[in-house]
C-alpha cells in the first residue's frame, strides 16, 4: 500500500468513517459514555449518570432547556447564525456572553469530542453537527443531549440530576426544579443547583416564565411530533 493511501486511511477512518458509523448506531442505541464523562471519572472519581428515554423526562425540563439554550432549536438546521453573529460582536467588545452554540452543536461536542478547545475541535464539531442533523430527528438530538449534558461537577443527564439533587425521577420534575437544572447548563462546574447564588436564582425565575413561553409559542413543537 502506498504512503498516500495509508495517510488517507489514517485520516478517513477516525474522522469520517467512525463518526458516521457511531452516529448511525446512536440513532437507535444510547451512547455508552462520552469523552467528557470518561475524563471526569478519571479526574474526580465516581460519576452519576443514568440513561432515560425522552418520555421519562418532564416536559418542563425539555421546555426549560430549549428556552435556556436554543429557542430556535426546532427551526434551525444545526446552527443559529444570528446568535453566532451576536456572540462574535459581543466577544469583540470584550464582554463575556454565552456562545452561539445550538443544542445540536453541544450534542455533537458532548457525545464525540474532548472538552479541549481549539480550531480543529471546532471544525470537527461543525462537521458532526451537520451529520447528526442529517441522520437524527430533532427529538433524538434533544433526547441524547438531555442524557449526556453535565448538570454538576460529576452529574450527567437529566435522570441522574433529578435523583441527585431532588430525590425524584426526571419525569416528576416540576417547573421550578426544571428551571433550576436548566439554569446551570452554561457552567455546571461552577454554578450550583443546590445553594445557588444570586445569578442562578435570578436565571431560574426567568426560565420558569420561559417554560410557559416555549409552550405557548410552539418552540418545542418538533419534540412532540
Amino acid at each position: 500500500m502506498s504512503w498516500a493511501r495509508r495517510i488517507v486511511l489514517v485520516v478517513f477512518v477516525p474522522l469520517v468513517a467512525l463518526p458516521v458509523c457511531l452516529t448511525l448506531v446512536y440513532r437507535f442505541l444510547p451512547p455508552p459514555t462520552t469523552p467528557l464523562a470518561v475524563s471526569t471519572w478519571w479526574r474526580k472519581g465516581t460519576i452519576y449518570k443514568v440513561w432515560t428515554p425522552l418520555e421519562g423526562i418532564s416536559p418542563a425540563l425539555v421546555r426549560a432547556t430549549i428556552g435556556a439554550e436554543d429557542d430556535t432549536f426546532c427551526t434551525h438546521h444545526g446552527f443559529d447564525w444570528q446568535a453566532i453573529g451576536k456572540a462574535i460582536r459581543q466577544n469583540d467588545r470584550g464582554r463575556r456572553v454565552r456562545g452561539g452554540s445550538t443544542i445540536s452543536q453541544q450534542t455533537a461536542k458532548n457525545v464525540f469530542l474532548t472538552p479541549h478547545r481549539n480550531w480543529l475541535r471546532k471544525g470537527l464539531e461543525t462537521y458532526l453537527t451537520v451529520m447528526i442533523e442529517a441522520l437524527w430527528s430533532k427529538r433524538r438530538i434533544l433526547e441524547i443531549y438531555l442524557n449526556e449534558v453535565q448538570f454538576g461537577p460529576r452529574v450527567f443527564g437529566a435522570e441522574a440530576a433529578a435523583e441527585y439533587y431532588f430525590h425524584k425521577p426526571a419525569a416528576r420534575l416540576d417547573e421550578a426544579e426544571a428551571a433550576r437544572l436548566a439554569a446551570v447548563l452554561p457552567d455546571p462546574e461552577d454554578w450550583r443547583v443546590v445553594d445557588a447564588g444570586p445569578y442562578v436564582e435570578s436565571r431560574t425565575r426567568a426560565l420558569i416564565d420561559r417554560i410557559t413561553e416555549v409552550q405557548r409559542d410552539g418552540l418545542d413543537a418538533c419534540i412532540w411530533k
